[in-house]
């Protein structure tokens, strides 16, 4: 047997124990590494399951994409190695890394490029799959050449390139995806313990540098306080994200640990269902957000650690502006408001993520709605599996909770299918234009979107989530800013 013959059968042994349930053992040997996360996967099909857990473990650990974004959040080369866009912005033309292997042996060729662009827009169900909507075709010009011709030029379709809907797929690799992932990348699936953990082991026929670890464990861990024990007692290496902000002066004043603490895209959003009243009223919105003390609220659930933002934009986001002082705490404007609408007798149900930062943020809400008569019943739901069929799907509920981790999701608003049922049709006109303009045009009308879901009270954004990471001192490369959906472990030595 030759030596990459060898290689693709042991990928074959390592891919076959991801089933749920195998109860294999994992060692804790010098080549492993333990991370610690909050909020684990309902399975491993980002193209027809929502949700960040997903991609998180898997994007360009397991799946890769043409490109990807670096630690900067600068669209860097991945698969293909570099490319070239045609003057007037609308054809891509990219060349391909040589030697590349599916984890099942296939070759990585533009032929599947051109079947994993065009797959997103045919088999993929999950919201974010209109970023595909702007390809007009894919030409397959030689094995290691593909072209990409868009509809019209876009700003943002190669950034989300960098993102799940850029993964490629072998069509050899897709019948069982929810089970069994098939990718490009450094790692593969080697088992699954449904409730506990995932553990990826090195791909031997991985095309490009070796990862330093042999075996990374995704160790689920739902209760804060249950996460934090874990590092300190040695059970894990690394804790993705404090989930309990007010613990981490313990990790600082302790010797063993460095902590890493910078920003995210991960706005945490309490929702409104405008689909339905009383939420459909921008009044009654209004005085929901002017009836929330954001500042205490941020306190209270992390710590005075994250950002106070107005609308759906990170300060990493070349559009950025400060638009959270828009709604200051005024709950005598709240109430004048209500009465205007005639609506001073409200009942709300709060359907929530059941996790510890939407929980506490939940108990706030409700206790500052009451001060405005506002009564607020709080429905903590199973995540993600819960949350996403019965809030984010079927749309049932009055107010939400929930982190949105998805880079420059602000354009989530142009879609009144959303699950927060926003409607207003300068917004998507507005993002349509934003697209397809110069990069001065792109940021004046990405702008203009944020000032205009602001004033509309979309949603009311109680505050940008901290990028807290917790690692034993031997682990390095740990990215301080998150600017992807992917916990990438390709950096980690």
């Amino acid at each position: 047997m030759t030596k990459s013959a060898a290689a693709l059968a042991l990928v074959a042994l390592l891919v076959c124990g991801c089933s749920a349930g195998s109860t294999a053992s994992v060692s804790r040997g010098p080549g492993t590494l333990s991370v610690g996360f909050a909020a684990e996967p309902q399975n491993f099909d980002f193209t027809r399951t929502d949700g960040a857990a997903i991609p998180q473990a898997l994007l360009y650990n397991v799946y890769e994409g043409l490109v990807k974004a670096d630690a900067n959040g600068q669209i860097v080369p991945l698969l293909a190695k570099s490319w070239t866009i045609s003057p007037d912005r609308t054809t891509y033309d990219f060349l391909l890394q040589p030697g590349v292997t599916f984890s099942n042996g296939a070759p990585f060729t533009a032929s599947d490029v051109k079947f994993s662009i065009e797959r997103v827009k045919t088999a993929w169900t999950i919201s974010l799959k209109s970023k595909m909507d702007v390809v007009d075709r894919v030409d397959v010009v030689d094995p290691l050449h593909a072209r990409v011709v868009l509809k019209k030029p876009s700003n943002g379709w190669l950034f989300d390139m960098t993102g799940r809907v850029g993964a490629m797929f072998s069509p050899a690799g897709i019948a069982d995806l929810a089970n069994k992932p098939v990718g490009t990348g450094p790692f593969v699936v080697a088992e699954r313990r449904r409730g506990d953990s995932i553990v990826l082991r090195q791909n031997p026929a991985y095309w490009g540098p070796k990862p330093s670890y042999r075996t990374v464990v995704l160790k689920y861990i739902k209760d804060p306080t249950a996460l934090n024990n874990a590092l300190l007692s040695n059970g894990i290496d690394v804790i993705s994200t404090i989930t309990a902000p007010d613990s981490i002066p313990q990790f600082e004043s302790d010797i063993r640990f460095n902590v890493l603490q910078g920003t995210t895209n991960s706005e945490v959003v309490l929702s409104f269902n405008g689909d339905r009243a009383p939420l459909d009223d921008v009044r009654v919105r209004q005085a929901l957000t002017l009836a929330i003390d954001r500042k205490a609220l941020l306190a209270t659930v992390s710590a005075n650690r994250g950002t106070l933002i107005g609308s759906m934009v990170p300060p990493t986001d070349p559009w950025y502006e400060d638009l959270s002082g828009y709604y200051p705490y005024d709950p005598a404007r709240a109430k004048q408001l209500l009465t205007q609408a005639g609506r001073t007798d409200l009942s709300l149900r709060l359907r929530i993520s059941n996790l510890s930062y939407a929980v506490s943020a939940a108990q706030v809400v409700a206790s500052d709605l009451a001060g405005i008569g506002v009564r607020v019943s709080i429905e903590p739901l199973d995540f993600p599996a819960v949350w996403l069929k019965q809030v984010f799907t079927d749309h049932d509920f009055d107010l939400s909770i929930v982190q949105h981790v998805e880079a420059r999701d602000i354009t989530t608003f142009g879609n009144p299918k959303y699950y927060w049922g926003y409607h207003n049709p300068a917004v998507p006109r507005l993002l349509a234009r934003a697209d397809a303009g110069t990069p001065a045009e792109q940021l004046d009308d990405m702008k203009q979107v944020a000032r205009t879901i602001t004033a509309d009270a979309a949603a009311d954004w109680l505050f940008l989530f901290p990028n807290v990471v917790v690692a034993k001192k031997n682990v390095k490369g740990l990215a301080r800013n998150q600017v992807s959906e992917s916990f990438d472990l390709t950096g980690l030595s």
